[in-house]
């Protein structure tokens, strides 16, 4: 396997601990949990090994940072504004670019809540300030920014929001945040914004007057429109409305699993027939299928399927939605914010609730380096072929990143 250009760097090391920032004890990137890789013969470990080396892989949603390890000093974390980029991390993934999507639902600098402009300004300018310092990841601005990092065993970052919330109803503030860097965006997380309808909400009024604003304007900056979080007719709407490709980053199929955060197949073959891609989510507690009712890279790798014999393989990849430290613990204490309670819970056919089957952390699916190896390893083991493979790794993203950004 190709090894990454990485020389050690650590995040902030232009500046002295507990005199420029607050020190905390972080979760360990590397074995926080005991690893997990799907075994296999000597045969597919070779084919396992060239895949890994030669393709382009692109995870469309992950959060590479690293957390406390104590996630009760989160809030204590967050205030003081400044992330830290899993780097070590990173370097031990076969990734060659991934959609960093800045946790900024939980950036709770200035308020209690999270989306705000001010914050996501501050956010994104202390990441990048860091990223300026250090040579193994990329900022990631245009295609040829994951063609480079591919080559040169490197990484690119593509700095990504999953809510235009903080944007209010200033259509200008999207070229800003273009000017920034940002290359993807959600059009709205759980909760309804200006824009439409979030999962949570009972009813879903679809894309509003300033959502088709906000949808034209980022059709004309080159800005990749995300809907993973928004509600279903919202999500319908913005892909039927928009000139380029719509993306599902971070989701799976309800028909294997009736929680609001699966999306339904009807909203999955729209996006598929207007030319976009959806990418199959891993957080704890939601691709999890009946087969599989405990969490891990089966009941994962079973939503993948289903998905390409719903759409085709030309519209399938992975969005993990991963993280470096306790992700379990992380919903916990931002249980409101996230809408944990009405994303991940399932409905039976009466209507009722149920609790998914608690797991500490997903088997083979901890972190963005344990995933990305584990995805090829799966495929590999399955005995899906090297075209195939390559579409689903990356060249599905390729396709439609190549007609949204200009």
């Amino acid at each position: 396997m190709k090894e990454k250009q990485y020389s050690g760097y650590s995040p902030y090391q232009y500046l002295e601990p507990e005199k420029d920032y607050k020190v905390f004890d972080m979760a360990d990137e590397v074995q926080r949990v005991e690893p997990y890789k799907i075994p296999l013969s000597s045969e597919e470990e070779d084919l396992y090994e060239e895949i890994a080396s030669e393709s382009t892989f692109i995870s469309l949603h992950e959060h590479p940072v690293v957390f406390p390890s104590n996630m009760s000093e989160i809030f204590e974390f967050n205030r003081e504004g400044r992330e830290f980029m899993a780097y070590k991390g990173l370097s031990q993934s076969c990734l060659d670019a991934v959609f960093d999507n800045m946790m900024d639902g939980t950036s709770t600098i200035t308020s209690k809540m999270g989306w705000k402009w001010r914050d996501i300004i501050y956010d994104l300018g202390m990441r990048l300030s860091d990223l300026a310092h250090q040579d193994f990841a990329i900022h990631c601005k245009e295609l040829d920014d994951i063609q480079r990092a591919h080559d040169e065993g490197k990484i690119a970052i593509v700095f990504s929001l999953e809510s235009a919330t903080m944007i209010e109803n200033e259509v200008d503030r999207l070229d800003i945040l273009y000017g920034l860097g940002v290359r993807s965006m959600g059009l709205v997380y759980s909760e309804s914004n200006a824009l439409g309808s979030g999962l949570r909400e009972p009813d879903d009024g679809g894309l509003t007057v300033f959502g088709h604003q906000a949808v034209d304007r980022m059709n004309k900056l080159g800005i990749a429109i995300d809907v993973s979080h928004a509600g279903d007719k919202t999500s319908l709407d913005a892909i039927e409305y928009s000139s380029n490709p719509v993306m599902i980053t971070h989701t799976g199929a309800r028909s294997l699993w009736k929680s609001k955060r699966m999306k339904p197949d009807k909203v999955m073959k729209v996006c598929a027939d207007n030319g976009g891609v959806i990418g199959i989510e891993a957080a704890p507690h939601t691709t999890i299928t009946e087969n599989n009712p405990e969490h891990g890279i089966e009941s994962y790798m079973e939503h993948f399927e289903y998905c390409v014999d719903l759409v085709g393989i030309d519209h399938v990849t992975f969005g993990p939605d991963t993280l470096f430290g306790d992700h379990v613990a992380l919903h916990d204490v931002f249980r409101e914010h996230l809408s944990v309670d009405q994303a991940f819970t399932r409905e039976d056919d009466s209507g009722e609730s149920h609790e998914p089957e608690h797991v500490p952390y997903v088997k083979g699916m901890e972190n963005p380096a344990e995933s990305s190896h584990n995805i090829v390893r799966w495929l590999v083991k399955n005995g899906y072929s090297r075209e195939e493979i390559d579409k689903v790794l990356g060249g599905n993203t390729l396709r439609v990143l190549e007609e949204v950004w200009v």
